[in-house]
């Protein structure tokens, strides 16, 4: 639960908080969501699907941009917002963790269950 209050923190910082300019919001930002992966994961495999996650994602939002789907207001880099690798990366993290401890929980009932169904 802490992991996804931190989340919706960084989220919600992304989008209330006034920087002086994009590149101060997009350094806050990334440090925020690797001190995040820091506090509640610190493993090789999700720092990778965090970086997997923020990756694809971002390609994914510049084709649809790319296509006439999607539109910016005001692109930063390259057409891209450039605070928004850091909460793809965050939220990959996030759900990481919920798959992760929704997995221990099961293999827990499963392991306390005395007979086959």
């Amino acid at each position: 639960m802490r992991c996804v209050a931190v989340f919706v923190g960084i989220n919600h910082a992304s989008a209330k908080v006034d920087f002086d300019n994009n590149i101060q919001l997009s350094l806050t930002l990334a440090a925020l969501s690797i001190g995040l992966w820091w506090t509640f994961d610190r493993s090789r495999s999700g720092f990778g699907l965090g970086v997997g996650i923020a990756f694809l994602a971002t390609v994914v939002t510049q084709l649809l941009v790319y296509n006439g789907v999607y539109q910016y207001t005001s692109p930063d880099f390259l057409y891209v917002r450039s605070w928004l690798p850091c909460i793809f990366f965050a939220g990959g993290i996030t759900m990481g963790n919920i798959g992760r401890q929704l997995a221990m929980y099961e293999c827990k009932v499963v392991a306390e269950k005395p007979h086959q169904e």
